[in-house]
């Protein structure tokens, strides 16, 4: 059994979908954990009451991870409530839809900031806490998209496609402080991100037929790979990319 007892972790984006599942996976575990979320300020609360019925401490900090300034005051925050960050999920982001010849920059800048700005923001601020404690886990949360590509999405496709080269890059830099950078890479998950596409029967029958596993996963499927990077039974992965996707991309 993974035990995380006395760690701490801090997820971007967590009071919904993949970063709740994920929160509450690593509270099992015993961690306490503090979620960082923008705007729902009720499902961030609801999300840190069930990881305190496990008897963790928890708390949530509404804040935008695309401005370093929120990200610095939300890792102060968490030093001086816990006293150290042992594991950084960055997985805040958004998924919108963009044709290439109608897209506007701001649109393009909105989501590389989101998804991709936001990674170095709490990697940069974190990074210097693990390093003094010699001990850290940083997950980063990418997507298939940025493996494959996805027409119609080339801002979302190329802010994970540089979430994993990001990973790959500073995993180098800090497994020599003790500090192990990976990746899960999900496919489509039933999340409120989503949740438009798969009301409608067609296409989610089409996204079926894709995966070879024909199922699409919830958020807690995602959230197993991630408490697996966290603990010590990933010692030895680096800059490692788990593709979480039932089979559709390999």
């Amino acid at each position: 059994m993974i035990n995380l007892t006395n760690q701490v972790a801090l997820i971007t984006g967590g009071s919904r979908g993949i970063g709740a599942a994920a929160a509450f996976k690593l509270a099992e575990a015993g961690a306490d954990v503090a979620i960082m979320y923008a705007s729902d300020k009720k499902s961030a609360a609801s999300s840190v009451k069930r990881m305190e019925s496990l008897g963790v401490r928890a708390f949530a900090f509404r804040g935008d991870v695309q401005t370093y300034g929120d990200c610095a005051r939300m890792v102060r925050k968490v030093q001086k409530t816990f006293g150290r960050v042992d594991i950084l999920v960055n997985n805040a982001g958004i998924w919108e839809r963009g044709d290439i010849l109608t897209m506007s920059l701001s649109d393009w800048d909105r989501t590389l900031r989101i998804n991709l700005n936001s990674v170095f923001n709490m990697t940069r601020l974190v990074a210097p806490i693990m390093k003094k404690q010699k001990y850290g886990r940083i997950i980063n949360i990418s997507s298939t998209a940025g493996i494959r590509g996805e027409a119609y999405h080339s801002h979302y496709a190329a802010s994970k496609g540089g979430t994993i080269a990001f990973t790959k890059s500073v995993a180098v830099e800090l497994i020599r402080h003790g500090i192990n950078v990976n990746c899960v890479a999900p496919g489509w998950v039933q999340t409120e991100m989503t949740a438009h596409v798969f009301r409608n029967r067609k296409m989610n029958a089409e996204i079926i037929d894709q995966i070879p596993r024909h199922i699409v996963p919830t958020p807690d499927d995602i959230a197993g790979p991630i408490l697996f990077l966290a603990s010590n039974l990933a010692n030895h992965l680096v800059g490692a990319v788990l593709n979480v996707n039932g089979g559709s991309v390999l």
